[in-house]
Protein backbone atom coordinates (compact mmCIF):
# COMPACT_ATOMS: atom_id res chain seq x y z
CA UNK A 1 0.00 0.00 0.00
CA UNK A 2 1.20 3.37 -1.25
CA UNK A 3 0.50 6.59 1.50
CA UNK A 4 -0.99 9.64 0.04
CA UNK A 5 1.35 12.46 1.52
CA UNK A 6 -0.58 15.82 -0.47
CA UNK A 7 -3.31 16.32 -2.16
CA UNK A 8 -4.60 19.34 -3.98
CA UNK A 9 -7.56 20.51 -6.12
CA UNK A 10 -6.68 21.60 -9.70
CA UNK A 11 -10.54 22.29 -10.32
CA UNK A 12 -14.10 20.40 -8.95
CA UNK A 13 -13.02 17.45 -11.29
CA UNK A 14 -9.36 17.15 -11.15
CA UNK A 15 -6.66 16.39 -8.36
CA UNK A 16 -2.98 16.50 -7.70
CA UNK A 17 -1.73 13.38 -5.55
CA UNK A 18 1.53 13.26 -4.16
CA UNK A 19 1.84 9.26 -3.31
CA UNK A 20 4.97 7.43 -1.46
CA UNK A 21 6.93 5.43 -3.65
CA UNK A 22 10.74 5.54 -3.57
CA UNK A 23 11.80 2.49 -6.04
CA UNK A 24 9.23 4.03 -8.57
CA UNK A 25 10.64 7.89 -7.82
CA UNK A 26 14.11 6.47 -8.17
CA UNK A 27 13.68 4.64 -11.54
CA UNK A 28 10.85 6.92 -13.00
CA UNK A 29 11.76 8.66 -16.62
CA UNK A 30 9.94 11.12 -18.39
CA UNK A 31 6.76 9.13 -20.10
CA UNK A 32 6.80 6.50 -17.76
CA UNK A 33 3.15 5.44 -16.18
CA UNK A 34 1.76 3.54 -13.40
CA UNK A 35 -0.73 1.60 -12.96
CA UNK A 36 -3.09 2.62 -9.32
CA UNK A 37 -5.99 0.14 -7.76
CA UNK A 38 -8.17 1.34 -4.91
CA UNK A 39 -9.94 -1.15 -3.28
CA UNK A 40 -9.30 -5.30 -3.67
CA UNK A 41 -11.81 -5.29 -6.22
CA UNK A 42 -11.17 -2.13 -7.68
CA UNK A 43 -10.50 -1.25 -11.36
CA UNK A 44 -6.64 -0.66 -12.46
CA UNK A 45 -6.49 2.63 -14.25
CA UNK A 46 -3.34 3.50 -15.68
CA UNK A 47 -1.60 7.28 -14.31
CA UNK A 48 1.71 8.48 -16.17
CA UNK A 49 3.93 9.83 -13.67
CA UNK A 50 3.74 13.58 -13.46
CA UNK A 51 6.36 14.13 -11.43
CA UNK A 52 9.15 12.43 -9.16
CA UNK A 53 10.93 13.48 -5.63
CA UNK A 54 14.11 11.19 -5.22
CA UNK A 55 14.57 12.87 -1.78
CA UNK A 56 11.09 12.58 -0.75
CA UNK A 57 10.45 8.79 -2.30
CA UNK A 58 7.35 10.40 -3.97
CA UNK A 59 5.46 10.28 -7.08
CA UNK A 60 2.68 12.87 -8.47
CA UNK A 61 -0.60 11.65 -10.16
CA UNK A 62 -3.04 14.06 -11.85
CA UNK A 63 -6.71 12.26 -12.03
CA UNK A 64 -9.13 13.87 -13.74
CA UNK A 65 -12.63 12.35 -12.22
CA UNK A 66 -14.79 10.17 -15.50
CA UNK A 67 -16.06 7.52 -13.94
CA UNK A 68 -16.79 5.07 -10.37
CA UNK A 69 -12.78 4.55 -9.78
CA UNK A 70 -11.47 7.37 -10.96
CA UNK A 71 -13.88 9.19 -8.40
CA UNK A 72 -12.84 6.57 -5.79
CA UNK A 73 -9.23 7.74 -6.22
CA UNK A 74 -10.21 11.37 -6.08
CA UNK A 75 -11.83 10.91 -3.04
CA UNK A 76 -8.50 9.70 -0.86
CA UNK A 77 -7.12 12.39 1.09
CA UNK A 78 -3.64 12.99 2.97
CA UNK A 79 -3.31 9.80 5.09
CA UNK A 80 -4.67 7.45 3.12
CA UNK A 81 -3.68 4.60 0.68
CA UNK A 82 -3.50 4.01 -2.10
CA UNK A 83 -4.48 0.13 -2.17
CA UNK A 84 -1.90 -0.96 -4.71
CA UNK A 85 0.42 0.43 -7.23
CA UNK A 86 2.94 -0.64 -9.92
CA UNK A 87 5.46 1.11 -12.38
CA UNK A 88 7.38 2.39 -13.64
CA UNK A 89 5.77 1.03 -16.67
CA UNK A 90 5.99 1.77 -20.65
CA UNK A 91 8.89 3.26 -22.34
CA UNK A 92 10.34 6.35 -21.36
CA UNK A 93 10.44 9.64 -23.66
CA UNK A 94 13.52 9.56 -26.28
CA UNK A 95 15.26 12.67 -24.94
CA UNK A 96 18.04 14.61 -27.26
CA UNK A 97 18.61 18.28 -28.40
CA UNK A 98 17.09 18.71 -31.65
CA UNK A 99 16.95 22.32 -31.58
CA UNK A 100 12.97 23.54 -30.97
CA UNK A 101 10.46 21.56 -29.53
CA UNK A 102 6.82 22.44 -29.22
CA UNK A 103 5.12 20.74 -26.33
CA UNK A 104 1.05 20.86 -26.60
CA UNK A 105 -1.16 19.21 -24.11
CA UNK A 106 -4.89 19.40 -23.62
CA UNK A 107 -6.48 18.93 -20.34
CA UNK A 108 -5.34 16.83 -17.99
CA UNK A 109 -2.89 15.78 -20.94
CA UNK A 110 -0.68 18.68 -19.19
CA UNK A 111 0.22 16.72 -16.28
CA UNK A 112 2.02 13.94 -18.20
CA UNK A 113 3.69 16.79 -20.66
CA UNK A 114 5.40 18.41 -17.95
CA UNK A 115 8.64 15.83 -17.25
CA UNK A 116 8.80 16.06 -21.08
CA UNK A 117 9.18 19.43 -20.99
CA UNK A 118 11.39 19.64 -18.23
CA UNK A 119 13.74 16.65 -19.85
CA UNK A 120 13.47 18.04 -23.02
CA UNK A 121 14.41 21.47 -21.54
CA UNK A 122 17.53 20.34 -19.86
CA UNK A 123 18.57 18.30 -22.49
CA UNK A 124 19.17 22.16 -24.44
CA UNK A 125 16.68 22.57 -26.60
CA UNK A 126 14.14 25.56 -26.83
CA UNK A 127 10.89 24.58 -25.97
CA UNK A 128 7.54 26.24 -26.47
CA UNK A 129 4.80 24.87 -24.33
CA UNK A 130 0.97 25.28 -25.86
CA UNK A 131 -1.42 24.32 -22.68
CA UNK A 132 -5.03 24.10 -24.34
CA UNK A 133 -8.49 24.01 -22.02
CA UNK A 134 -11.95 24.68 -22.54
CA UNK A 135 -12.00 27.66 -19.71
CA UNK A 136 -9.70 29.63 -17.88
CA UNK A 137 -10.51 27.11 -14.98
CA UNK A 138 -9.61 23.96 -16.50
CA UNK A 139 -5.61 25.28 -17.15
CA UNK A 140 -3.40 23.39 -15.31
CA UNK A 141 0.36 23.81 -14.52
CA UNK A 142 0.97 26.94 -16.33
CA UNK A 143 3.36 28.22 -13.77
CA UNK A 144 5.43 24.99 -13.73
CA UNK A 145 5.50 24.99 -17.32
CA UNK A 146 6.84 28.48 -17.30
CA UNK A 147 9.71 27.43 -15.39
CA UNK A 148 11.35 24.84 -17.46
CA UNK A 149 10.13 26.04 -20.76
CA UNK A 150 11.23 28.91 -23.07
CA UNK A 151 7.82 30.17 -23.57
CA UNK A 152 4.41 29.27 -22.41
CA UNK A 153 1.05 29.90 -24.92
CA UNK A 154 -2.51 29.10 -23.36
CA UNK A 155 -5.37 28.54 -25.62
CA UNK A 156 -8.97 28.47 -24.40
CA UNK A 157 -11.77 27.63 -26.44
CA UNK A 158 -13.99 30.33 -24.66
CA UNK A 159 -11.18 32.75 -24.65
CA UNK A 160 -11.50 33.46 -20.65
CA UNK A 161 -7.96 33.14 -20.19
CA UNK A 162 -4.94 33.48 -23.14
CA UNK A 163 -5.89 33.11 -26.67
CA UNK A 164 -9.43 32.23 -27.66
CA UNK A 165 -8.98 29.09 -30.32
CA UNK A 166 -7.52 25.91 -30.06
CA UNK A 167 -4.20 23.90 -29.23
CA UNK A 168 -3.54 23.90 -33.46
CA UNK A 169 -4.09 27.46 -33.46
CA UNK A 170 -1.29 28.13 -30.61
CA UNK A 171 1.29 25.62 -32.59
CA UNK A 172 0.49 27.36 -35.76
CA UNK A 173 1.00 30.59 -34.80
CA UNK A 174 4.61 29.22 -33.68
CA UNK A 175 5.53 27.13 -36.60
CA UNK A 176 4.29 30.27 -38.63
CA UNK A 177 7.07 32.18 -37.18
CA UNK A 178 9.97 30.09 -36.38
CA UNK A 179 11.06 26.70 -37.52
CA UNK A 180 9.86 24.14 -35.58
CA UNK A 181 11.76 20.66 -34.92
CA UNK A 182 9.87 18.46 -33.10
CA UNK A 183 6.63 18.60 -31.65
CA UNK A 184 5.71 16.50 -28.74
CA UNK A 185 1.46 16.21 -28.37
CA UNK A 186 -0.47 14.81 -24.85
CA UNK A 187 -4.34 15.14 -24.69
CA UNK A 188 -7.49 14.03 -25.75
CA UNK A 189 -7.19 11.32 -28.77
CA UNK A 190 -9.41 13.83 -31.00
CA UNK A 191 -7.06 16.71 -30.20
CA UNK A 192 -3.55 14.34 -31.05
CA UNK A 193 -4.99 13.72 -34.41
CA UNK A 194 -5.66 16.86 -35.58
CA UNK A 195 -1.95 18.27 -33.66
CA UNK A 196 -0.47 15.00 -36.31
CA UNK A 197 -2.50 16.42 -39.13
CA UNK A 198 -1.39 19.80 -39.09
CA UNK A 199 2.17 18.78 -38.38
CA UNK A 200 1.95 16.23 -41.02
CA UNK A 201 1.26 19.09 -43.43
CA UNK A 202 4.49 21.13 -42.48
CA UNK A 203 6.55 17.59 -42.33
CA UNK A 204 7.28 17.85 -38.61
CA UNK A 205 8.25 14.87 -36.64
CA UNK A 206 5.87 14.09 -34.13
CA UNK A 207 5.29 12.13 -31.15
CA UNK A 208 2.10 11.54 -29.68
CA UNK A 209 1.56 9.72 -25.91
CA UNK A 210 -1.64 7.91 -26.30
CA UNK A 211 -4.46 7.41 -23.77
CA UNK A 212 -6.03 3.86 -24.88
CA UNK A 213 -8.16 1.41 -22.79
CA UNK A 214 -5.68 -0.48 -20.64
CA UNK A 215 -5.61 -3.45 -18.59
CA UNK A 216 -3.00 -5.75 -17.11
CA UNK A 217 -0.21 -2.96 -18.45
CA UNK A 218 2.23 -5.49 -19.60
CA UNK A 219 1.11 -6.65 -23.15
CA UNK A 220 -0.69 -9.88 -22.02
CA UNK A 221 -4.65 -8.40 -22.09
CA UNK A 222 -4.61 -6.75 -25.87
CA UNK A 223 -6.86 -3.93 -24.58
CA UNK A 224 -4.64 -1.20 -25.64
CA UNK A 225 -3.86 -2.48 -29.08
CA UNK A 226 -3.26 0.42 -31.59
CA UNK A 227 -2.52 0.47 -35.26
CA UNK A 228 0.73 1.89 -36.37
CA UNK A 229 1.97 2.10 -39.60
CA UNK A 230 -0.74 -0.83 -40.44
CA UNK A 231 1.14 -2.77 -37.54
CA UNK A 232 -0.41 -3.79 -34.33
CA UNK A 233 1.27 -2.43 -31.13
CA UNK A 234 0.27 -2.32 -27.38
CA UNK A 235 0.60 0.76 -25.86
CA UNK A 236 1.65 -0.45 -22.73
CA UNK A 237 4.60 -2.13 -23.38
CA UNK A 238 5.74 -0.51 -26.92
CA UNK A 239 4.16 3.07 -25.75
CA UNK A 240 2.67 4.84 -24.72
CA UNK A 241 4.67 7.70 -26.98
CA UNK A 242 4.64 6.65 -31.00
CA UNK A 243 5.49 8.62 -34.37
CA UNK A 244 1.89 10.63 -34.23
CA UNK A 245 1.79 10.49 -38.24
CA UNK A 246 1.93 6.51 -38.18
CA UNK A 247 -0.74 6.29 -35.83
CA UNK A 248 -4.53 5.06 -36.74
CA UNK A 249 -6.55 8.13 -34.40
CA UNK A 250 -9.48 6.58 -36.13
CA UNK A 251 -9.56 3.57 -35.06
CA UNK A 252 -7.90 4.34 -31.28
CA UNK A 253 -11.04 6.42 -31.56
CA UNK A 254 -13.41 3.90 -32.33
CA UNK A 255 -11.91 1.77 -29.46
CA UNK A 256 -12.26 4.23 -26.79
CA UNK A 257 -15.59 4.89 -27.45
CA UNK A 258 -16.18 0.79 -27.26
CA UNK A 259 -17.93 1.12 -23.47
CA UNK A 260 -19.90 4.33 -23.64
CA UNK A 261 -23.42 3.48 -22.56
CA UNK A 262 -22.57 0.53 -21.30
CA UNK A 263 -25.48 -0.85 -18.69
CA UNK A 264 -27.55 2.02 -20.13
CA UNK A 265 -31.20 0.98 -20.97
Amino acid sequence: MNKIVSKEHFSANVVKLEVEAPLIARSRKAGHFVIVKVGKTGERIPLTIAAADTEKGTITLVIQTVGESSRKLCELNEGDYITDLVGPLGQATHIEKVGTVVCAGGGVGCAPLLPIVEAMHKAGNRVIVVLAARSKDLVILEEQMKANSDEVIVMTDDGSYGKKGLVTNGIEEVINREEVNLCVTIGPAIMMKFVSLLTKKYNIPTVASLNTIMVDGTGMCGACRVSIGGKTKFVCVDGPEFDAHQVDFDEMIMRLGAYNGLGKK
